[in-house]
């Protein structure tokens, strides 16, 4: 039955999405067709409802919004400059100075953003041009803009954790931020490495030598931004605050940066902001309640067990399940948005991964950082599309530029997989 009812749900929601229908929509039919074959329609449709509604009914779902206000905020405009300057302050001596700073900008607005779109836009949009005419190969530069953009989705603070959490029943928010941080940071000193030897080997210029009095003036700029991350991840590592209450100090934090610090917005953006800021969220909820019903009707179908003794089935060697994982997750990742991936699959992998001793912060680190590097692959990757069209280049010379940051990438993320102590030992050491 449950080979049967894996079918039938892979079917209705391939069809469904295919055919163009909200992924939300696609998943709760989906899943009620699934769930029909062992059970009245009409007692599925009532227990799928209850637990759509119930999946809501969180404390913790208060983060989400507050986190998106916060990046909203953030994204009105003046302070990606002033992290800019900043970025090209701590890296403007290295090989490739501004590939460099473009890479450290973007992790530091991605994490304050909390959106890799919003990275590769706000950074990529001031850097790239910057380095065509510094004498930079256009494509190099596209390429390292949209390899680093995805950082923000590991450094916290970050929505795709949030709804990790959530999913897979409590897991710590704290801890995951603080694995994920680690993840973030390595992903990124991996991207300047290879950057610092293409640019060697190229002989792009560094970056003029910038005077004390102007360094000291572009770091105090750049410090009130900077601090956003320090009081929310400090905040909630030392217990001070919990993430729901972390999240509305940053918001509050964020509107006294762009109304009263930076001046980048006028008070009369406010409801636009809100307005953006619902839009967004209610596209998170309706699927976080949309995988309550999937997550039901594989339960009741017994799915992810048949899908566990399947994999386990081919290998209970944790080396070999774990790289199955991860090949499943890189695949999904080309295809799926960060958010629905991680709402359906979630719920089938991880009990697998807990089985062959998987800590589920250090799974969550896996998941994430697998579809990270998904956002940037073709065929459906949205960064790789938003930053081809950044710099104006075609996707595939983007693409061919961005072969050997690929390459690292999988490097990192067997790392990350096979070596835990990496991320999870602060965690531990905050007693996290």
């Amino acid at each position: 039955m449950a080979t049967t009812a894996s079918f039938v749900l892979l079917g209705v929601f391939g069809t469904l999405a295919m055919l163009g229908l909200p992924l939300a929509v696609a998943i709760v039919a989906a899943a009620l067709a699934a769930v029909a074959l062992v059970a009245p329609l009409d007692m599925a449709l009532f227990t799928a409802a209850q637990k759509m509604m119930a999946s809501l009914d969180s404390f913790s779902l208060l983060a989400v919004p507050f986190f998106i206000l916060s990046g909203v905020i953030m994204n009105s405009g003046g302070i990606a400059v002033k992290l800019v300057n900043f970025a090209k302050l701590i890296v403007g001596r290295v090989p490739g100075s501004l590939a460099q700073t473009n890479i450290a900008g973007n992790m530091l607005f991605g994490c304050i953003s909390g959106s890799a779109i919003a990275a590769s836009t706000s950074i990529g949009g001031v850097l790239v041009p910057m380095q065509v005419r510094d004498g930079y190969d256009k494509d190099f530069a596209a390429a390292v803009n949209i390899a680093s953009a995805p950082t923000g989705m590991l450094i916290p603070p970050t929505t795709a954790f949030i709804i990790y959490s959530l999913v897979s029943g409590g897991t710590s928010i704290a801890a995951l931020f603080v694995a994920g941080a680690v993840a973030g940071t390595l992903w990124g000193l991996g991207m300047m490495l290879i950057v610092g030897l293409v640019a060697w080997r190229r002989g792009y210029p560094l970056a003029p030598r910038v005077g004390l009095p102007d360094a000291l003036r572009i770091t105090l700029e750049a410090i009130p931004a900077l601090m956003l991350v320090v009081i929310v991840i400090g905040g909630i590592v030392g217990g001070i605050f919990t993430a729901v209450e972390a999240s509305g100090i940053a918001v509050i934090y964020t509107l006294i940066l762009a109304f009263g610090v930076y001046r980048t917005a006028p008070l009369r953006d406010l409801p636009g902001f809100f307005v953006e800021t619902a839009k967004v969220t209610g596209a998170i909820m309706l699927l976080l309640a949309a995988s309550a019903a999937l997550s039901f009707a594989m339960a009741f179908t017994g799915i992810p067990a048949a899908i566990t003794s399947l994999i386990l089935g081919l290998s209970d060697n944790p080396i070999v399940v774990l790289i199955i994982i991860n090949l499943v997750l890189l695949v999904v990742g080309c295809f799926m948005d960060i958010g629905p991936a991680i709402l359906i699959f979630t719920p089938i992998l991880l009990p697998i991964a807990q089985k062959i001793g998987v800590d589920p912060v250090q799974f969550g680190v896996i998941l994430v950082f697998n579809l990270a590097i998904g956002t940037i692959t073709p065929p459906v990757g949205t960064g790789l599309f938003v930053g081809a069209s950044v710099a104006k280049i075609r996707v595939e010379l983007a693409i061919r530029a961005l072969a050997p940051f690929y390459l690292l990438l999988v490097g990192l993320l067997l790392v990350v997989t096979y070596w835990p102590a990496l991320t999870m030992t602060l965690p531990r050491l905050f007693g996290l």
